[in-house]
């Protein structure tokens, strides 16, 4: 059961810097409008959305993603939060992929729509500002395997056929 309190103060108690508050809260908008026309659970989305990047309040790493569900677990957040905020890196990492990058080696592949729509709001988010999934493949294709960013596309469009 989600608390009833509002979930970016969870940011603020990890100690988040604001800019990475800034960015959850630009991230958070988009993906709640994006499950508003989709069948999904809502206030999932808004948790998971809001706290994607805690983990940044240790490590600005790809490891901010496994770091920050840790942290949601410690707080006693539902298992489903923490797995959006593990899965929410681009389109996800295999376990071989985290393994490959010194991270614990277990599946961060996003597969339920609500970690789908996260992860795919915060492709589209670049600090504040919200990009195309145009702009964020041109981006991807100059510094990510092309493996990463055809899952990238590939979630892009699994979350408009949602």
């Amino acid at each position: 059961m989600l608390p009833s309190e509002d979930p970016f103060l969870f940011l603020h108690r990890a100690g988040c810097p604001d800019n990475v508050i800034a960015h959850c809260h630009v991230v958070h908008d988009l993906a709640c409008r994006y499950a508003e026309s989709r069948p999904v659970d809502r206030e999932l989305v808004s948790w998971g959305a809001a706290l994607h990047d805690i983990g940044r309040s240790q490590t600005h790493s790809l490891a901010h993603a496994q770091t920050g569900a840790d942290i949601c677990r410690e707080y006693g957040l539902p298992e489903e939060v923490a797995r959006i905020v593990e899965c929410h890196i681009g389109a996800g990492l295999t376990a071989e992929e985290c393994r490959a990058e010194g991270l614990k080696p277990i599946d961060c592949i996003p597969r339920t729509p609500e970690e789908k729509i996260v992860a795919h709001a915060d492709n589209l988010v670049r600090g504040t500002k919200i990009i195309t999934i145009e702009e964020r493949l041109e981006i991807a294709t100059n510094t990510l395997p092309d493996i990463i960013v055809k899952r990238i596309a590939a979630l892009a469009a699994d979350v408009e056929r949602l």
